[in-house]
């Protein structure tokens, strides 16, 4: 069983619509909720493929209880930790280009004893777990130390910790010597202090944070696919998207696809590309089930073309700052 563990998860509702404008009455043409937050994620995507899995949330409020619901319907199994914040909801206005406004509320704050019931709930589960994984930021009240500490602690039980989160919580998660990190090009660069021009920057940058404490870096690329860097080397694969409508999801049903390997036997490289590139052609935070994933377009390169650049900038704020 893999559990996940969501500190800020939502409820996601995306919304198509012909044109966005400024100011205006726009009426949608499509429409569809979510359960939403990156360990959700992982979650739904790994139900949708039969891998048991269980998703722990801090809930709160009427959003909170339709949360819970809409994580039942999907055949996850839900440790729902009742706080005393309202649990938050998202909207994203998708246009026909595969363009993305998302409007994000900010996650209520947890105090000190909804956090122990946090972790009371994850350390009960990991019991039976082959992996925790714990994704997305730390909303307010929530220390920049809670990942590392809970890491701390799986480690002391034996059970492998997963971390897909980013700045200062990032940092100190590297400390607890985590299993497996799953940063993106930016929370790269964040993480080292330069930035992801090349396949050669990325690799380099796992490297690093694999000597800051990581056993290995899965480390998405966006339409450049990922890198992987653990005790087998540095690969590179890449899955082209012809189409794709949204890559909201795409990054946490990549994580699952490689957390799924380890209970199928496959491939955990070509099994993450292939849900994250699946995941991609879908709008929304839908996430990919069997019939949706194409393993024969993924291509893994074990001697990876270090000087092939990055298509695209960086994208997240302050990104443009490091040189």
């Amino acid at each position: 069983m893999i559990v996940t563990l969501t500190l800020n998860p939502s409820l996601d509702r995306t919304i198509e619509i012909a044109r966005l404008t400024r100011g205006s009455m726009t009426r949608a043409t499509a429409t569809r909720l979510d359960p939403g937050g990156k360990g959700v994620n992982v979650s739904r995507a790994l139900a949708a493929h039969g891998v048991p899995t269980l998703a722990v949330v801090p809930c709160g409020g009427p959003e909170g209880e339709q949360l819970t619901e809409l994580l039942k319907l999907e055949g996850i199994d839900v440790g729902a930790v009742p706080v005393s914040g309202r649990t938050r909801s998202n909207v994203s206005l998708v246009e026909p280009d595969g363009t993305v406004t998302k409007v994000n509320e900010p996650g209520g704050s947890l105090r000190q004893e909804d956090l122990e019931r946090v972790d009371e709930a994850v350390l009960s589960a990991a019991v039976d777990a082959d992996w925790v994984v714990a994704s997305g930021s730390l909303p307010p009240g929530v220390p920049d130390t809670f990942y590392g500490r809970l890491g701390r602690q799986l480690n002391e039980l034996g059970v492998r910790f997963a971390v897909d989160t980013s700045g200062t919580a990032l940092a100190e998660a590297l400390e607890a010597g985590p299993a497996l990190v799953k940063p993106n090009r930016d929370e790269l660069a964040e993480t080292v202090g330069f930035r992801i021009d090349t396949v050669a920057d990325a690799i380099r940058a796992a490297e690093a944070m694999r000597a800051a404490g990581a056993e290995a870096v899965l480390a998405s690329l966006g339409a450049d696919g990922a890198v992987l860097v653990g005790e087998r080397g540095a690969r590179w694969g890449e899955s082209p998207v012809d189409r794709g409508r949204s890559a909201v999801g795409a990054g946490d049903a990549m994580l699952a696809g490689y957390l799924a390997a380890g209970t199928s036997g496959s491939e955990p490289l070509v099994e993450a590309l292939s849900w994250g590139a699946a995941a991609v052609r879908f709008p929304g935070s839908r996430m990919p089930g069997p019939s949706d994933v194409d393993r024969a377009r993924v291509r893994v390169h074990p001697t990876p073309d270090l000087l092939r650049p990055l298509s695209g900038p960086h994208h997240e704020h302050g990104m443009e700052q490091i040189r």
